[in-house]
């Protein structure tokens, strides 16, 4: 991306002479930044010694690993709407961000992290806690730079937010020197509003826009599948006339869950691996897919050969280099869809596909006497995640904020946890990241305070990054922390299980008594095993006015279905073992 010229707005004249560290301050104040994740250390400690004096500004929220910030700031991203961000220190202060930049540039998460570097004359010297992290992380980025000049910081920033929360949103990493954080320099900050030869979001073309509608207009059977996209373009209005006029059935991918309330008589289901059956199983015999804001990846195809065979492709999407990277689009809608789908909305013609959305109803029956009934019912034994999901669900009345950490519990959660409102599930869809769900959850509960905030964690992700319960004691963050715990790496077991004939190699955990934990940090906690106990168990969840921490002793072999296998097409099904 070339990013030398810029146009800016809302210029001021120079100010007094600050330092780079107050500077950089005073960037976040003017972005109206109200929050910050952090962990201080040698080449960060002049801002942090600034900071000090900015703490009725600033929030800083003390994280115990440098991964967990970046993780909150996602978490504090995907529900408020706005930039997370995040300062850590150079070396391995740095380096451990990476997995949580990976993760935010492959979900469109806005965040700019901040990060300390040695000072310019040790550059290339291999100085103590030096690292390329510019070239590091020229990969797990949007953008980045480095800084040199205190004079550079404030249009560094600025840039960092446009580019960070315009068109796909994702990471932006700036990386400044030690002297540039010590030195002063007259403040000015200016905002920017355009950067020359990067489009952010193209104005949809008009034949596009003609074709689109063409198209839906003589679709039979058609399926809109609503992505991460609809959420982070603020489009759920326009994707709810859409819907009422051309009364199409509408999925979702994993990441765009409650882009559409659960209620919906349009909605027929999340998409994918471990997605509903009705979606999946008639993919086949779609004539059109209209997909809104979203990406194929593989674990929404399954085989691309076979998704959507029968069916023409509209792909609604801001980012151009999505377009007909797995799936081939017959019409490419490059843009905002907050833009571009109201355009084709004034165009169709008001139709009514009932009929067509009854027969994913009988898909739905299917499911659940397969499926469904047994995991959120079962008769007997030991509880099951899906039972205890639902439990969650009815007692928050599907209206808080979801947060899953990776494996089995994920699935469950996606599955069996219903939205009312949009902005309401915060996950690692694309990398996977185990340890996310913790310090996300932190960050979605301070981004979104009036809400209450759950989050579903395995045994085996939440000990990556368990240390986070610490933030919880420090910073007393009502998070409601559900741990579904199976004594197993669960989703791997169960790979091992359907296609490595039960060999249980390395998955089986030995755990501790994490409610003792959970107590050593001054969290309430309590234990479950009993399916009797569910209710009695939930109300204490609900009741709670702090944190709380509540583990669940579920099955140890229970596996997640319906479950399209890797790479076989989505209508190859696996409903039981």
């Amino acid at each position: 991306m070339n990013t030398n010229t810029t146009t800016r707005t809302e210029g001021q004249q120079p100010g007094p002479c600050i330092t780079g560290s107050q500077a950089l301050l005073e960037s976040f104040l003017r972005e109206g930044v109200d929050t910050l994740f952090g962990y201080p250390g040698g080449a960060i400690i002049p801002v942090y010694d600034a900071l000090f004096d900015y703490r009725d500004r600033l929030r800083h929220i003390l994280v115990r690993h440098e991964q967990g910030a970046v993780h909150a700031a996602q978490g504090y991203a995907r529900v408020s709407g706005r930039v997370g961000v995040c300062l850590v220190t150079s070396g391995p202060g740095a380096t451990n961000t990476v997995t949580g930049l990976a993760d935010a540039l492959m979900d469109s998460t806005p965040l700019v992290l901040v990060t300390g570097q040695v000072g310019s004359s040790l550059l290339g010297t291999d100085a103590f806690q030096e690292t390329n992290f510019v070239g590091i992380t020229q990969a797990v980025t949007k953008w980045n730079c480095q800084v040199k000049r205190t004079e550079d910081i404030p249009g560094a920033i600025a840039k960092a937010f446009y580019i960070a929360r315009s068109g796909r949103p994702g990471p932006v990493v700036v990386d400044i020197t030690k002297d540039a954080q010590c030195g002063t320099a007259p403040f000015r900050y200016e905002r920017l509003t355009s950067i020359r030869s990067y489009v952010p979001a193209p104005a949809p073309a008009e034949e596009c826009i003609a074709e689109a509608v063409r198209l839906i207009d003589a679709a039979q059977r058609p399926l809109l599948m609503a992505g991460q996209g609809v959420i982070l373009g603020n489009a759920e209005e326009e994707l709810q006339a859409f819907l009422a006029k051309s009364g199409i059935p509408v999925a979702s991918t994993l990441l765009g869950l409650s882009a559409v309330p659960t209620s919906s008589p349009q909605y027929v289901g999340m998409l994918g691996m471990h997605g509903n059956y009705g979606p999946n199983i008639r993919n086949q015999e779609c004539d059109l897919l209209i997909a809104v804001g979203m990406r194929f990846d593989d674990r929404v195809t399954g085989n691309p050969k076979c998704f959507g065979a029968n069916a023409k492709v509209i792909h609604l999407e801001i980012d151009p280099a999505e377009i007909g990277k797995i799936i081939p689009a017959d019409v490419a809608v490059v843009g905002d869809v907050k833009r571009s789908l109201p355009l084709i909305t004034e165009r169709i013609r008001k139709r009514d596909h009932s009929q067509w959305i009854a027969g994913f109803r009988a898909c739905d029956q299917i499911e659940y006497e397969a499926v469904i009934r047994k995991a959120v019912h079962p008769a007997e034994g030991r509880i099951r995640m899906g039972e205890a999901v639902a439990a969650v669900a009815r007692a928050y009345r599907n209206d808080a904020v979801l947060v899953t950490d990776v494996g089995q519990q994920q699935m469950n959660a996606a599955r069996y946890f219903g939205f009312r409102r949009t902005r309401s599930v915060v996950t690692s869809g694309g990398l996977g990241t185990m340890g996310f769900g913790l310090p996300a959850a932190i960050g979605a509960k301070l981004g979104a305070p009036d809400r209450e905030v759950c989050l579903f964690a395995g045994d085996g992700g939440l000990q990556m990054t368990i240390q986070e319960l610490g933030t919880i004691f420090q910073s007393q963050v009502a998070v409601k922390i559900v741990l579904l715990n199976n004594s197993f790496l669960g989703m791997v077991r169960q790979w091992q299980q359907l296609f490595h004939d039960r060999r249980y190699s390395f998955t089986p955990m030995d755990n501790p008594d994490f409610t003792m934990i959970a107590s050593a940090y001054g969290i309430p906690a309590d234990r479950v095993s009993d399916p009797a106990e569910l209710p009695a168990a939930m109300r204490k969840l609900a009741d709670a006015p702090g944190p709380y921490f509540l583990e669940v002793v579920v099955r140890p072999e229970e596996n997640v279905f319906p479950m399209v296998p890797a790479g076989e097409s989505l209508s190859n099904v696996m409903c039981k073992e």
